[in-house]
């Protein structure tokens, strides 16, 4: 079995960077990062390696604030399918070096090829949390108020709303929104993987909805969205040469 040090090739805490391995588990990268205080805000269902995260575009509830895997991919190393090696982006957060291959493997579900090595941006562990879960109807109030939650999921008919960050700043924001105190994430996260299709949220009920990025998880399997641009590459990588 792979060490650490084998998938974990660099760590850069003072720039909140690291590069990592492709097959590297995202619960023993969050081990690792804990014990520098730090952490991948990205926290999907089950335990994903990190190319799954990227070619399967995952996310979880701190998707509210933190955005999805492309938002916190700042390099790539990859194989595309006709063999080729190439490496885009770079390890530190300001970078616009090469095409933008993370974004563009984004989502590809494997149809451009693997992935050997991402380079990340990481956030410092915050130093405390409370979850408020409150009303459904409390959403409208709340994206207009200046509270500035990590998670909000709403399922249930209820909101569940996740502060971060000192204690003082926790304890005043929770108190602002009002509510019951709770720990839903993880009933939240196996909800989510039971629910086989993922569509822009469009006002409907669903049975889970992350509704700042407008995002439902429905029973119905969806067909993956492919752009454009990524089919065009594909079918370049899978014309006969």
């Amino acid at each position: 079995m792979p060490s650490d040090s084998d998938l974990i090739r660099e760590h850069e805490p003072g720039d909140l960077t690291c590069v990592v391995a492709g097959g590297l588990r995202l619960a023993r990268l969050q081990t690792v990062l804990a014990e520098r205080g730090q952490r991948l805000s990205l926290d999907p269902p089950g335990d994903p390696t990190i190319e799954e995260c990227l070619l399967e575009d995952l996310s979880g509830p701190l998707r509210h604030r933190f955005g999805t895997m492309r938002d916190l991919v700042l390099g790539v190393t990859v194989t595309l399918r006709d063999g080729t090696r190439a490496t885009s982006g770079g390890k530190v957060v300001k970078n616009v070096a090469g095409y933008d291959l993370g974004k563009l493997f984004c989502g590809s579900r494997g149809r451009l090829g693997g992935v050997e090595h991402v380079a990340l941006r990481l956030h410092p562990l915050p130093s405390a949390t409370r979850t408020i879960v409150t009303d459904g109807a409390h959403w409208p109030a709340l994206r207009r108020s200046t509270l500035v939650p990590s998670a909000v999921d709403l399922a249930f008919g209820r909101l569940h709303v996740l502060f971060e960050g000192s204690l003082r700043s926790v304890d005043a924001q929770a108190g602002e929104l009002g509510g019951e105190e709770g720990d839903p994430w993880d009933e939240l996260r196996a909800l989510q993987a039971r629910l086989p299709g993922r569509v822009k949220h469009d006002g409907r009920d669903a049975p889970l909805v992350r509704p700042g990025p407008r995002v439902a998880y429905v029973e119905e399997a969806q067909e993956p969205a492919w752009s454009p641009l990524a089919r065009t590459v594909e079918e370049a990588l899978c014309k006969p040469s």
